[in-house]
């Protein structure tokens, strides 16, 4: 495995980094439960201010799927609501995994995502179906949750609290993320970042395999 030289520590993203994700899976699984009337309101669902709220961890678990139901005026279980949330959540190839795995060993790593509790839950369930780890916080030595930390990309402040954790020079640190805005504003902390723009995109970066 091939890493830079001027890095001491590695940052990662979760959505498209290390689990695959996909938005329009989740809309068509709120299709089948919603009355085909409402499906023009299914482009609110992630866009919400409350999905906002929810990934702060400004509003409960509870509270967000009650959010849900005023939004579509539907009556739905909380396992109905999980399913449709969680659905966008794909799969998380074993070879990103052993990359994690390899630069732990040599570096400092960390996750750094924006998420919330129904989604950590189903990522460690997938991980223990589909790869040799158990949970989120097996991957790297630092695990970043906007939900928990009331902070979200691509705000500077997250950028600044996971810098002020980890005590390393932002110049030593190398962050990926499959969304330009939020490398923007870990630039303004000064991390270095790199894109992730397609599936084999970490794969490649480190010419695993």
């Amino acid at each position: 495995m091939k890493t830079p030289r001027n890095i001491d520590f590695f940052i990662f993203d979760l959505g498209n980094v290390i689990i695959n994700i996909d938005y329009d899976f989740s809309i068509n699984e709120l299709k089948k439960i919603l009355p085909e009337s409402k499906h023009e309101l299914t482009q609110k669902f992630f866009p919400s201010k409350f999905h906002k709220e929810y990934e702060k961890g400004l509003i409960s678990s509870a509270q967000f799927r009650d959010e849900i139901r005023e939004l579509y005026e539907e009556d739905w279980t909380d396992v109905q609501i999980d399913h449709v949330w969680n659905s966008l959540l794909r799969d998380v190839p074993q070879e990103r995994i052993d990359i994690l795995k390899q630069l732990k060993v040599d570096f400092g790593t960390a996750v750094l995502s924006n998420t919330n509790a129904i989604h950590i839950e189903k990522f460690d369930q997938i991980l223990q179906e589909q790869t040799t780890e158990k949970s989120i916080y097996d991957l790297c030595h630092r695990i970043f949750l906007s939900h928990e930390m009331r902070l979200a990309k691509p705000d500077v402040a997250i950028y600044q609290a996971v810098l002020e954790e980890i005590a390393i020079p932002a110049n030593k640190v190398l962050f990926f993320d499959d969304l330009p805005a939020n490398l923007e504003g870990a630039k303004k902390v000064g991390f270095q970042t790199f894109h992730i723009a397609h599936p084999k995109g970490l794969v490649d970066f480190f010419e695993f395999g």
